[in-house]
């Protein structure tokens, strides 16, 4: 019996000399963690989408806890709402960005009678398009466009894009994207940028981009697509204020510096280039006498379109 009190006595001595090295240790190397990064992280949406450039929520509250500058740190799940919480409780100030979105640079629709972009074989692979991108092509004359096999598609956590089944072509919806860019990322064409959302003019938010990124001269990108940008320059001779280059045969309008006049739309000989007008939205209808609520319209190309003039 003696030796058994013996062993329990050492092993409870062994005990506390362990517990008091423990403590000292962690007392030492122990990580001191603002409490403003929790109460942050608490008003940042919980998206862990990564559109802020951060792995996730928390590590984007550490950035914003940490930084003495956050007007270039910006949540665009949450949006000005959110950032405007943050500041609060950081006591900073936080510039305001205009929303943006996700837009598809693809206008060579591949089914149908008004195909731009014929099929030129039936691809019976994997229904991915990263995998698809990594062995061939494209099952079309261009190999630049849009698979249409959905990869943008499954990672969208705002259910905000899909593949639209009479064109072929990812399509973007403007209520539910809120430009976390996991769509961009994931499309192994690149045929998807994030955008500022619009430019109001005259109570209008007027968005204009070239719906093409085919980087092949005129002839051969033609005869790929109906659709495509020839980089002609029309539309950079027709812009007033420098907006529009063209680089590798292939126009790019800068959404920082037009002021979507539509100048550039009417001049195109393809209709390469889109404008996406937005009325305002009409006020809250009465009870008795309910109205449709305004959806977003698509000029369409082949129309001309009224140019806006310039204050």
């Amino acid at each position: 019996m003696e030796a058994v009190f013996i062993t329990i006595a050492v092993l409870a001595v062994l005990g506390c000399i362990a517990a008091v090295i423990l403590y000292f240790v962690s007392q030492k190397f122990k990580v001191y963690e603002d409490p403003k990064i929790g109460e942050v992280e608490e008003v940042l949406p919980g998206a862990n989408c990564g559109g802020c450039g951060f792995a996730g929520c928390h590590a984007m509250a550490e950035a914003l806890a940490k930084a003495d500058d956050i007007s270039s740190l910006n949540c665009p799940v949450g949006g000005a709402a959110v950032m405007s919480k943050v500041a609060t409780i950081l006591g900073k100030t936080v510039a305001e960005s205009a929303p943006k979105l996700a837009i598809v640079r693809c206008g060579g629709c591949t089914i149908g009678e008004v195909a731009k972009r014929k099929k030129t074989l039936n691809y019976n692979g994997a229904q991915s398009c990263a995998i698809a991108s990594a062995h061939f092509a494209g099952d079309t004359a261009c190999s630049y466009g849009c698979l249409g096999l959905g990869d943008c598609v499954a990672v969208c956590q705002f259910d905000a894009i899909r593949i639209n089944e009479q064109t072929g072509i990812a399509e973007v919806d403007e209520n539910k994207c809120v430009a976390c860019g996991a769509c961009a990322k994931a499309c192994p064409k690149q045929v998807i940028e994030i955008r500022y959302k619009g430019r109001v003019v005259k109570d209008v938010a007027r968005r204009v981009w070239i719906s093409c990124v085919n980087k092949d001269k005129g002839a051969v990108a033609m005869k790929a697509c109906k659709a495509s940008c020839i980089g002609c320059g029309k539309c950079q001779k027709v812009c007033k204020l420098g907006a529009i280059s063209i680089e590798n045969n292939v126009s790019y309008i800068d959404p920082e510096k037009c002021k979507a006049c539509g100048m550039c739309v009417n001049e195109c000989p393809t209709h390469a280039i889109v404008a996406t007008f937005e009325p305002p939205a009409k006020p809250a209808p009465k009870p008795a006498e309910p109205v449709a609520t305004a959806q977003p319209q698509v000029q369409p190309a082949t129309e001309k379109i009224e140019v806006a003039k310039e204050n």
